[in-house]
């Protein structure tokens, strides 16, 4: 019985800053092909969630790095499960965002988490978001995306999140947390924040989440 070449399974990543939009862009992308789809930030929310829970500092990086190693979640319709727990709205608190983008910084965290992400390529292909993934993570993705939009315009975004979802929040602090938080994923030595060479570039401030989607799948018909 003849295997997969995992490598000829259709990749499209779609990187960007924090609340670009390109988690809900990437699930409306990975539902219109049919593809699986893969939310990485989720894994550094789940090692900051075990994390904060049993008391390991942020910069702890050994500590953390066994924690990323060892944890096993289930992801299965839109849920997320960690030992035999739902922890999918636990680990969007802002307590839990800091606390990964903290984390991240360390390489030893990013290596543990590396062959766990790429374990989502499977048929008949892939969207994965995030952050390095098509710099490091999915270097041979078929179309790379880096997703972005102004700070004033993702904390909106954000604002309007955590509203509708009860948690009281000012615009001006989620800005000022939003610029800290770019200033550190872009300046960390392990897989810093930024475009692959070859990703297409794509400012969503004044765009529909259906117009970023029909973007995306037009520049995949044709790559």
């Amino acid at each position: 019985m003849s295997s997969i070449d995992s490598n000829a399974i259709p990749v499209i990543t779609i990187d960007g800053p924090t609340a670009s939009g390109k988690g809900t862009v990437a699930q409306r992308v990975a539902a219109a092909l049919g593809f699986h789809y893969l939310d990485s930030g989720a894994l550094y929310r789940l090692v900051a969630l075990l994390a904060l829970e049993r008391g390991i500092a942020a910069d702890d990086a050994d500590r953390l790095a066994q924690l990323a190693a060892t944890m096993r979640p289930r992801f299965a319709g839109g849920r997320i499960e960690l030992d035999g727990r739902d922890v999918t709205d636990a680990i969007r608190t802002e307590e839990v965002s800091a606390m990964a983008s903290r984390i991240a910084v360390h390489a030893p965290v990013r290596a543990a988490l590396l062959e766990t992400q790429r374990s989502f390529r499977q048929p008949p292909g892939l969207v994965a978001d995030g952050r390095d993934m098509g710099t490091v993570v999915f270097p041979d993705a078929r179309l790379k995306v880096y997703l972005t939009a102004s700070v004033e315009e993702r904390a909106r975004r954000r604002y309007k999140q955590l509203i509708e979802k009860g948690i009281p929040a000012n615009i001006a602090t989620l800005s000022q947390e939003l610029r800290a938080r770019d200033e550190r994923d872009s300046k960390r030595s392990a897989s810093p924040l930024k475009p692959a060479e070859d990703a297409y570039q794509l400012d969503s401030s004044a765009l529909s989440i259906d117009e970023v989607v029909a973007r995306i799948l037009d520049w995949y018909r044709k790559v």
